[in-house]
């Protein structure tokens, strides 16, 4: 089983605890997804993020394939970080990690994405042509998301 990872770090002018808010709240995933991937939450998430959670929603990866995707909240580290990991879905593997670090003027946020496709060699060569790609994307839109919501770090140049 080939294991891919992608990750991310973004610097944004807000505290921790504020952060912390946001990224815990499982509502706010819709946000931050792009639309044509027609995210929906499938339970009412109105409790605080805890281990052993379960979020259940159907998104749509690519036009007409639509999955149900199930994650378990595994780890919580009040504030610092958290992990989600696939129970049912799309990949083989999934765990993303979720860090969110103290800087000068803000917080940076890193996500660390360790995954694995399912059926062997063609899997590796949709990643290959797709998933990768749609991946990348979907970090690159959260990104833009998070700039317009919360703003840029002001010793920050990046776009």
């Amino acid at each position: 089983m080939k294991i891919y990872t992608l990750t991310s770090t973004q610097q944004l002018p807000i505290s921790r605890k504020e952060a912390w808010t946001f990224f815990s709240d499982p509502r706010q995933l819709a946000s931050i997804t792009p639309d044509d991937m027609s995210f929906e939450m499938m339970d009412d998430m109105t409790e605080p993020m805890h281990a052993g959670m379960i979020l259940s929603y159907r998104i749509r990866p690519f036009p007409l394939i639509q999955v149900q995707w199930v994650t378990e909240i595994t780890h919580v580290i009040e504030g610092e970080r958290f992990v989600d990991e696939q129970r049912l879905g799309p990949f083989r593997f999934w765990h993303h990690q979720h860090r969110f670090t103290e800087i000068n003027g803000g917080v940076e946020m890193q996500d660390t994405v360790h995954y694995a496709m399912p059926f062997s060699i063609f899997g590796r060569l949709v990643h290959k042509l797709l998933v990768r790609k749609r991946l990348e994307e979907i970090f690159s839109f959260r990104k833009k998301q998070l700039q317009a919501y919360f703003g840029h770090r002001q010793d920050d140049n990046t776009q």
